[in-house]
């Protein structure tokens, strides 16, 4: 059950970094239409903090059934901003994984760690795999992460993060049933997620703003 494609282009992806920059450069709040509950937060002392130092209360579950396990073979960036945009897009991809498990599009753990385009994403996914009636089961590896600045001012530090997905090893599972859906493996298996990681000042997480999700990405069955 491969993830939804969102027609970003490379250069939309460069726009929309600069529009966020300059939005929160100029002391904006996020989009007004981002999905209820995707914030800023408040109350961190350092942009560059890494992931651990905001204190684990004020993050949301994104615990996961036995029978799903996600891995992320990520090598951890030297950068402190990059390392902790990284970690939590990893939480970002737990959380979209945590709202279909729970069968629950509204679910508070994606609107925390995403807004705007990343979390209607994660919203339109989840949604889907409730309508569909199906949840999921199996290892889903995530790998070959790349991180880069995507820009900064004094309100906002931005990272771009990108890593390949491995589905040949999570399945859909029927939720009343309990059957799982096994297919056959193939280049449908490998998809590349672009994600745009912003952290405003003040903010106690790093939140993914855009998403692009390249389907059949050869270049990371490689």
């Amino acid at each position: 059950m491969a993830r939804r494609t969102l027609p970003v282009t490379a250069a939309a992806f460069a726009t929309m970094a600069a529009l966020l920059l300059s939005a929160c450069g100029g002391g904006g709040d996020s989009s007004s239409d981002d999905i209820k509950g995707a914030d800023t937060g408040a109350g961190s002392p350092s942009a560059s903090a890494s992931v651990s130092a905001s204190p684990a209360a004020d993050r949301p579950d994104v615990s996961l059934p036995k029978d799903l396990e996600l891995v992320f073979d990520f090598e951890k960036p030297s950068n402190a901003d990059n390392a902790a945009a990284l970690a939590d897009a990893e939480n970002y991809i737990r959380a979209l994984n945590h709202g279909i498990t729970e069968q629950n599009p509204s679910d508070p753990a994606y609107q925390y760690y995403s807004a705007g385009d990343a979390a209607r994403y994660a919203n339109t996914q989840i949604k889907d795999y409730v309508k569909g009636g199906w949840t999921l089961t199996g290892t889903d590896r995530y790998f070959r992460a790349e991180t880069s600045a995507a820009g900064d001012s004094k309100s906002v530090k931005l990272v771009r993060v990108a890593f390949c997905e491995d589905q040949s090893r999570v399945y859909g599972k029927e939720v009343q049933s309990g059957k799982v859906l096994k297919t056959e493996g193939s280049s449908n298996d490998f998809l590349k997620f672009d994600l745009l990681m912003a952290f405003p000042k003040g903010s106690q997480v790093w939140r993914a703003q855009q998403i692009t999700v390249k389907e059949k990405a050869t270049e990371c069955a490689g």
